[in-house]
């Protein structure tokens, strides 16, 4: 992509209503990382609600509801649910979720391959005392 079209991309998504900025609010926040990360190590990337809640450290029932319906309604998550007692809901990865794993993989890479001189970076602001 031309550099000049990646800085009209970043200079629109300033704005509260664009759209790239939309998503991307909602694809960095870590619930939505977190759930995407855990439905892709699942077997055919799926798992039900309650595997969801108690494979994510700290996320809170509600908190989990809310984010799957985000996703779900930008086409990364398939919400399936089966007709029994107790209901049973399923979600799994979308074709587009899947293919989000992509750029969330070479970010994780980043942060680990980066994670030394971040923390040594911090280690010498905090030491200024600011």
């Amino acid at each position: 992509m031309p550099e000049a079209s990646i800085e009209s991309g970043a200079a629109s998504a300033i704005h509260a209503d664009c759209p790239v900025r939309q998503l991307l609010d909602r694809m960095a926040d870590k619930w939505s990382l977190l759930i995407i990360y855990r439905l892709a190590e699942a077997t055919n990337n799926r798992r039900r609600f309650s595997e969801l809640l108690r494979a994510i450290d700290g996320i809170f029932q509600r908190m989990l509801t809310t984010t799957l319906r985000n996703l779900e309604r930008d086409g990364l998550v398939l919400r399936e649910v089966f007709a029994e007692v107790p209901p049973r809901v399923e979600y799994e990865l979308t074709e587009r979720g899947k293919s989000f794993l992509v750029p969330a993989r070479t970010l994780i890479d980043w942060v680990q391959d980066k994670w030394p001189d971040i923390e040594r970076s911090r280690e010498l602001y905090d030491k200024k005392g600011r």
